[in-house]
């Protein structure tokens, strides 16, 4: 129960929402989304941290970078979270827009890494990963427990209910 509390409450705040609507679409720097934003980076940096603490994101650093993705977490409530906002972004204009300038910026050769070995965010001529792809990391590991097809399933059927 602490758990999801946790969790509604890192989601109770429209930056952080609009942070995770961007890392859906993979990792990305800290400085992207702070241009993204148009926010001063000490204050996403503590939004990250929110999210982080919560277990919605992981980090790592590169160098003077910080990078921030969504975390791999197998247990269930982080296995439907993902997808439900996935569905539920797509129907925000302001997410809409935040998508597209993120997009601009990377085209634009933001300080995104374009000379990483297999990058695992968006790059300049690359279409963004689909939901599937999302879907399937967070269940590896999961011990044939659901498939991303099930999880896939169960999010359409709550949409349609």
């Amino acid at each position: 129960m602490k758990e999801m509390e946790q969790i509604f409450k890192a989601l109770a705040d429209a930056t952080r929402l609009r942070i995770l609507n961007l890392l859906l679409h993979g990792e990305l720097c800290v400085c992207d989304i702070q241009f993204v934003l148009d926010s001063p980076q000490p204050n996403v940096s503590r939004h990250l941290t929110y999210l982080k603490n919560a277990g919605l994101v992981e980090d790592h650093r590169e160098g003077p970078r910080m990078y921030y993705s969504l975390a791999r977490d197998t247990r269930s409530v982080h296995r439907d979270v993902f997808p439900f906002l996935l569905e539920l972004f797509a129907q925000s204009k302001t997410l809409k827009d935040d998508l597209r300038k993120l997009n601009k910026a990377i085209e634009r050769g933001s300080c995104h890494p374009q000379s990483r070995p297999e990058p695992s965010g968006l790059q300049k001529g690359r279409k963004q990963p689909l939901l599937q792809r999302r879907v399937d990391q967070w269940n590896r590991g999961s011990n044939g427990r659901s498939t991303a097809r099930d999880v896939t399933q169960t999010s359409v059927s709550r949409t349609i209910v």
